[in-house]
C-alpha cells in the first residue's frame, strides 16, 4: 500500500509540475486504481507485485466504492448550488457599508440566502402595484429586507378608511397621495434603499416603458382591469409577476411566469367574473390584518424569487381562509391556448425537458 501511496504523490506531483489539468492528474490516479486492483485479481496469491500492492482487492474496491461516493456526493452539492442561483439576473453593487452588514445580518446568517443572497436583494429593481391593503406589507418588507430599489405606483389618497389595514399610513397623513406617504415610510425604516414613487394611475400607454426599468413587479392592486394589464404587460416583457387578491377572510397568490414555465395570470383566470360574483373589499368588507398576511407572503415569494431560495409558487396557486385557519395549494396548468401568453410556458417546460 505504501508504494501505491507513493506512486500516487508521483503521478499528482509530475503532474502538477507540468501544468497538466486537475482532470488529466485524477484519469492518471484511476488508471493507476484500476491496474492495482487488476493485478490483485490476476495475480495469484503470494506473488511479491500483489503482496507490493496490499494483497487483497477488496480493500482497494473498498477504498475505490467511498471515492466514488464522495464525488457523487460533490457532484450533487454542484448541482443543488447551480439550481439556487437567483432566478433574476441583476448587476453587482458596491460593497456593504457597516451598518448594512449589522442590519441584514439574520438574513446573511441563513444559508439560503448569504452575502450572495443579500447582494441580489440590494441590486434589485421591484415595482408594486398599489400602496394599498397589500402594497403596505409588501413595501415595508420588501424596504426592511434590502431590496436596494423600489417602484410604488398608485393614485389615490390616503384615506380614514384605509386606516383599518393599510399600516403603512398615518393618521396625519390624510389627504396625501398614498405614494408620497408609502416613500417617507420606506426611506424612514431604511435609509439605504432608493425609492421611486409615481403619483398617477397605472395605464396601457404607461406601462410597459416603466415595468422595463424593473426586474419583478408585485400587483396588489384591487381591480380586474389593472391585474389584465399589468400581467399582459409582464408576459410581453418576460418580467417575473407576483399577484395577490383578498376579500373578506380570504386570499389568494401565485408567482406567474411564462417565460420560466409557468402559467400567466390569465391562464388562470381568462374571464374577469360576473359583475357581484367577486365583490371589492369596499363592497364586501375584509378583515383587518388578512391583508397583511397575503401582502406579507408577496413578499416572502419576492424574496426567493431574487435569491433562488427554496420553491416558489410559479405554477401553484395558494389560497389562505382565515376564518377556518385552512391553506390549501392548488396547482395551476398553463393554458396553451392562452390569449396572452400563448402557452408560453408548455414551450418553455418542453424546452428544459430536452436539456
Amino acid at each position: 500500500m505504501i508504494m501505491v501511496g507513493l506512486l500516487v504523490v508521483v503521478i499528482w506531483g509530475v503532474g502538477m509540475a507540468m501544468g497538466a489539468p486537475k482532470r488529466a492528474r485524477w484519469v492518471m490516479v484511476g488508471l493507476l486504481m484500476a491496474a492495482v486492483i487488476v493485478a490483485q485479481l490476476v495475480l495469484p496469491q503470494g506473488h511479491p507485485l500483489r503482496e507490493a500492492t496490499g494483497g487483497d482487492a477488496r480493500l482497494w474496491l473498498l477504498l475505490l466504492g467511498l471515492g466514488v461516493i464522495v464525488w457523487g456526493y460533490a457532484a450533487l452539492l454542484r448541482v443543488v448550488k447551480s439550481r439556487a442561483q437567483p432566478a433574476i439576473k441583476v448587476a453587482a453593487s458596491k460593497e456593504f457599508s457597516e451598518d448594512e452588514l449589522t442590519r441584514y445580518a439574520r438574513h446573511i446568517m441563513l444559508r439560503e440566502v448569504g452575502g450572495r443572497g443579500q447582494r441580489a436583494l440590494k441590486d434589485a429593481r421591484v415595482l408594486v402595484v398599489g400602496a394599498g391593503g397589500l402594497g403596505s406589507p409588501v413595501l415595508l418588507y420588501l424596504a426592511a429586507s434590502g431590496v436596494g430599489t423600489i417602484g410604488i405606483i398608485d393614485d389615490d389618497t390616503v384615506d380614514a378608511s384605509n386606516l383599518q389595514r393599510q399600516v403603512i399610513h398615518r393618521d396625519g397623513w390624510r389627504g396625501l397621495p398614498k405614494v408620497q406617504a408609502a416613500a417617507q415610510a420606506i426611506k424612514e425604516l431604511n435609509p439605504h434603499i432608493v425609492v421611486r414613487p409615481y403619483n398617477r394611475r397605472l395605464t396601457e400607454e404607461i406601462a410597459a416603458e416603466l415595468f422595463a426599468e424593473y426586474d419583478l413587479v408585485l400587483d396588489g392592486c384591487d381591480n380586474f382591469d389593472t391585474r389584465y394589464l399589468v400581467n399582459a404587460v409582464c408576459v410581453a416583457a418576460g418580467i417575473p409577476l407576483i399577484s395577490a387578491a383578498m376579500t373578506q377572510w380570504e386570499g389568494q397568490i401565485s408567482l406567474y411566469d411564462p417565460a420560466r414555465g409557468t402559467p400567466c395570470y390569465a391562464c388562470v383566470f381568462p374571464t374577469r367574473p360576473a359583475p357581484g360574483l367577486v365583490p371589492s373589499c369596499a363592497e364586501a368588507g375584509v378583515i383587518g390584518p388578512l391583508p397583511g398576511v397575503m401582502g406579507s407572503m408577496m413578499a416572502v415569494e419576492a424574496l426567493k424569487a431574487l435569491t433562488g431560495a427554496g420553491q416558489g409558487l410559479g405554477g401553484r396557486l395558494m389560497i389562505y381562509d382565515a376564518l377556518y385557519a385552512d391553506t390549501r395549494i392548488m396547482q395551476i396548468p398553463v393554458k396553451p391556448d392562452c390569449t396572452v401568453c400563448g402557452g408560453r410556458g408548455l414551450k418553455v417546460q418542453a424546452g428544459q425537458a430536452k436539456i
